[in-house]
């Protein structure tokens, strides 16, 4: 599906999931990044990762890309996913929290006037893509009037992609989800959350 004249609504995790993303839908979509992550800590990661997600936005594509932020609310997280912080990565606590940010997103696009929206997060080899697409298709039903960009930006050597991107950017590559669950502790330990 290529549609010049729509706006599409992109859900951005992180700076280098954006590069890919934007590379293949700059060109067929009036892009709108939405950085909504209330899943990421601490407070500090989550600047960090919104400052590089919308640095790379305005250098590779200057006016053509906006790049909105929602709301930073990590208890709204933490309660979406509370009695399953045990939870494994890729389990159903990250199966909330695809929701969570999807529907804000929905939300967003919908009270905002696009008819489109997408995410990012089918960049990484750690996310299920066809779950996250299945989420993002019930919303946009629930949504009405929406239409979600299925993808898997991974596919096609999108990830190898972003990771030359984001070197060419030098843009910042955390090493982790980005939710406090999913840091190890000998992370924590040696400050790098």
């Amino acid at each position: 599906m290529k549609i010049n004249d729509k706006k599409l609504l992109l859900h951005a995790c992180c700076g280098p999931c954006s590069t890919t993303a934007l590379e293949r839908l700059s060109e067929d979509y009036c892009v709108t990044v939405f950085y909504y992550n209330p899943n990421i800590a601490p407070h500090g990661e989550y600047n960090l990762r919104r400052d590089e997600a919308k640095r790379f936005s305005e250098q590779a594509y200057g006016g053509k890309v906006l790049f909105v932020e929602g709301r930073y609310e990590p208890d709204v997280f933490l309660k979406a996913v509370k009695g399953f912080e045990k939870e494994p990565e890729g389990g159903f606590r990250c199966e909330i929290c695809f929701r969570l940010r999807l529907e804000e997103t929905a939300r967003y696009a919908k009270d905002h006037g696009f008819s489109l929206f997408c995410t990012t997060l089918t960049v990484s080899p750690y996310k299920n893509a066809l779950l996250i697409n299945k989420t993002g298709e019930d919303l946009a039903v629930q949504y009405n009037g929406l239409t979600y960009l299925p993808s898997d930006f991974k596919k096609r050597n999108g990830f190898r992609r972003s990771i030359e991107l984001s070197q060419s950017y030098n843009i910042y590559r955390q090493n982790y989800c980005g939710c406090i669950f999913s840091l190890s502790p000998s992370s924590i330990c040696k400050g790098n959350a």
